[in-house]
């Protein structure tokens, strides 16, 4: 119980260092200029206590020889306004002026791509200086890149999501199209809003103008007629957006099935004393489903049969849901000829994957959102699997995941290796949403096995070269590989490549698959099922 509380609090403690963004000095630069910071911005913006930050952990540890960029220099996540959800993306110009390093670009397409998927109205506070040119390779070009943004406002204008910018400081060059590609846009007096800054405008064509002239809230507003809003600060601005909001229409909802929440029977905090990473004290996941499940009640599905995959049905939130979950608790099975073995917990076999293909299937038939939750080693391997027909069993799995139309979110319980982590609807496979325990470890396998055959390979590598490394050398070069391996696959590492939208506290598991749910349901469109070809 102890350690995972522990991990808790750290997570808790480093998110906190990052909410102070670029720091004491850059927030007081920020004040003087009479402008509130992004998270004063959204704290103003958003009914109390509705703000649920996504990717907060974005480029942790990464741009160090730059200074570092706390949570990629923008804020993204869920609101409420008037009580209806919202995406948020505030630009932070605490972190290099509000620059957009690469991830800041991602962060803002994924935030975009989360409402895309689920018809989220999305608002935009513009506060950056452009991209961060020391990087621009990186930031320009691609599909995920700084150029995807404002096609994504595009596509999302045409989609019907309701976007509304407002430029709150700077908002230069190319960055310039995204207020001006919403829906609405205001704009607050001391503000910019121009292709070319002064600077670059007398260098390119010799002309000399102030900023207020060349792109201010009165000249967009009186002359070019870019701005609907023109307000004196940020209070106005923020009051202005919320009156527009309150004011929208709704659409047709989803077709997924609704009834009143139930509080689980059983209180999530004694997931805490539950879950074990040892696998030496294996837990059972049906304890962990009843905490998290209205009225704690699991309707499970073929109980008996491929028991280290667990499906079944219930209610989270009020919604009814398909749950796909890993067991962690062997179990002894019997196959066709009759002979006994055990199974182990946390191993994906072929009968549980068969089900589990059959299961997500009934779901997709059915108009039953999927939630994945992730503790999974792999799929078994040997002689006895290859013989039972184990990769058409996870081929079936595979495509079954790949082609559902029902919203799938992620839970990240523990591990989650290999193609255990691919049919269990890892990032690769479309979940709207994906969230991790701090306990959460990923990668192709785990740093054990890892380091045993990349050290393994190397020595074979240098024995070839005629070198013999003593036992000492090898042990240090286990070290070294596992040690790299373990950073790696650590959730926050994951985070910071936006491969996890939050890193949640166990606690709080149904809390944000609540509000998962709930923007999953702002989208009525669901697409026809079909699976293709399967392997029978």
């Amino acid at each position: 119980m102890r350690f995972l509380a522990d991990m808790v609090s750290q997570v808790r403690n480093e998110e906190e260092k990052i909410r102070e963004g670029g720091g004491a000095k850059a927030i007081e630069s920020q004040h003087n200029k009479s402008r509130l910071t992004a998270r004063e911005r959204i704290n103003m913006l958003a009914d109390p206590g509705t703000f649920f930050e996504l990717s907060s952990f974005a480029a942790f540890g990464m741009y160090e020889e730059w200074g570092g960029a706390p949570a990629a220099g923008v804020v993204t996540g869920l609101g409420r306004i008037h009580t209806r959800l919202v995406m948020i993306i505030a630009n932070d110009a605490t972190v290099k002026a509000g620059a957009f390093f690469p991830m800041t670009s991602k962060k803002v397409i994924r935030a975009q791509n989360i409402a895309i998927d689920n018809r989220i109205p999305t608002i935009y506070l513009v506060d950056s200086a452009g991209v961060f040119l020391p990087l621009q390779e990186d930031v320009f070009p691609d599909t995920d890149d700084f150029g995807r943004v404002f096609r994504n406002n595009a596509v999302m204008s045409a989609m019907g999501i309701a976007q509304v910018a407002a430029i709150m400081g700077m908002c230069v060059a190319g960055g310039g199209y995204l207020p001006v590609m919403c829906d609405h846009v205001l704009m607050t007096d001391g503000s910019g809003l121009f292709l070319a800054g002064p600077a670059l405008v007398q260098a390119a064509i010799g002309q000399v103008t102030s900023a207020e002239e060349l792109g201010g809230a009165a000249m967009h507003s009186a002359i070019s007629g870019t701005v609907d809003f023109r307000e004196p600060n940020d209070e106005a601005c923020i009051a202005r957006i919320r009156s527009i909001v309150e004011k929208w229409g709704y659409r047709r909802q989803s077709p997924w099935d609704r009834k009143k929440p139930v509080d689980p029977a059983l209180p999530a905090e004694e997931i805490y004393g539950i879950y074990d990473s040892s696998p030496a004290r294996p837990y059972d996941m049906k304890e962990i489903i009843a905490r998290v499940v209205d009225g704690s009640r699991f309707d499970e599905y073929k109980p008996e049969y491929g028991k280290t995959v667990l499906c079944g049905y219930a209610r989270i939130g009020g919604f009814a849901v398909g749950i796909v979950a890993n067991q962690k608790l062997s179990a002894h099975s019997q196959d066709h000829a009759g002979h006994k073995r055990l199974e182990f917990g946390g191993v994906i076999y072929t009968e549980s994957a068969e089900k589990a293909a059959r299961f997500i299937m009934d779901c997709n038939q059915n108009l039953i959102p999927l939630v994945f939750f992730h503790d999974v080693n792999g799929f078994m391997v040997g002689r006895d699997a290859e013989w039972t027909g184990i990769i058409k069993a996870g081929a079936k799995m595979v495509n079954a995941v790949s082609n559902s139309v029902v919203p799938k979110i992620t839970v990240i319980v523990g591990g989650s290796f290999g193609a255990g982590h691919y049919a269990m609807c890892g990032k690769a496979y479309d979940p709207r949403f994906v969230f991790a325990w701090p306990t959460a470890r990923y990668a192709v396998m785990s740093g054990d096995s890892a380091a045993g055959t990349l050290v393994e390979i190397k020595i074979r590598q240098l024995e070839r070269g005629g070198k013999k490394l003593s036992e000492e050398e090898k042990k240090e070069l286990y070290e070294s590989v596992k040690r790299t391996y373990d950073e790696q696959m650590d959730p926050r590492y994951g985070a910071a490549r936006l491969w996890i939208d939050k890193i949640i506290d166990p606690v709080e598991t149904r809390d944000a698959v609540m509000l998962a749910l709930e923007a999953a349901s702002l989208n009525p469109e669901v697409a026809e099922f079909k699976v293709g070809v399967l392997q029978t």
